[in-house]
């Protein structure tokens, strides 16, 4: 099957002073690049799907380089939709994030809403130096709730991982395939909660933040120090407006109310 769309970002930031500059970029295809204005020294991008969502096989690919002491923060336009594919070819989406020395990168795309039928995969690797800082949220909505959408047929690959001078340091893979509402339904999955986000935050203050945020979280949520830097958080919810209000306070927190404009829109 022919590729609906193909789209791909590739950019590199780095430290001038106390701001953080674009130094490298490329987009092709159906993904683009958007830099608001920064009055806090680092840099933010918006990454804009212009096919306006992600089906049967579609390519994206995101590749970023921060390098030493600068800072940038990537986020999406608006969620992402898994459209209802035909075939067996999904839709990819492959991300590959690289921090150098004293470098931080916030990975904080907008929801993904998977619909019914949907094929998505999705890859994320994040590469780390010794003193370097990530933040990476994920949400994912399953099926469009307001509209009574069922996902009782859908395929969703998900594999996330970091790692810090080559040695791996975290893990996440998730494979949901088939009836996958009645999957989240059973108690020990997703008690019948219909959204999901995944946390990670690796610094060197990690655990200092870890009793504030368990105080924003819901009972379906929970964060904890996996090792020394490194902290993990997920949460559920009903729906995407319900993890939205518990997500935003840990997001904030942890950017320093530094959230991009764009999530509040």
């Amino acid at each position: 099957m022919q590729p609906r769309a193909i789209g791909g970002v590739n950019l590199t930031v780095t430290a001038s002073g106390q701001t953080t500059r674009l130094r490298h970029l490329r987009q092709s295809g159906s993904l683009k690049c958007l830099f608001p204005r920064n009055t806090k020294g680092g840099c933010e991008a918006v990454l804009i799907n212009t096919a306006g969502g992600i089906t049967s096989g579609d390519r994206f690919s995101v590749d970023a380089t921060v390098q030493s002491n600068a800072r940038l923060t990537l986020t999406t336009q608006a969620s992402e939709r898994a459209y209802a594919s035909a075939g067996e070819v999904g839709g990819q989406i492959a991300t590959s994030l690289a921090v150098k020395s004293k470098g931080h990168i916030n990975w904080l795309p907008q929801e993904t809403i998977l619909f019914n039928n949907c094929h998505l995969s999705r890859s994320l690797h994040v590469e780390l130096e010794q003193d370097a800082r990530a933040l990476i949220c994920e949400p994912v909505i399953f099926g469009r709730t307001l509209m009574g959408e069922k996902l009782s047929c859908a395929q969703f690959e998900d594999r996330v991982e970091i790692t810090r001078d080559g040695k791996p340091i975290y893990l996440d893979q998730l494979k949901l395939s088939g009836n996958v509402e009645q999957t989240l339904a059973r108690p020990h999955t997703a008690a019948g909660n219909l959204a999901m986000a995944s946390l990670v935050y690796v610094a060197p203050d990690a655990e200092a933040h870890l009793s504030t945020i368990r105080s924003f979280l819901p009972d379906t949520g929970a964060a904890s120090l996996v090792q020394e830097g490194l902290l993990v958080c997920r949460m559920l919810a009903p729906d995407g407006y319900l993890l939205r209000k518990h997500l935003l306070p840990v997001l904030n927190h942890l950017t320093r109310n530094q959230l991009p404009k764009c999530w509040m829109i």
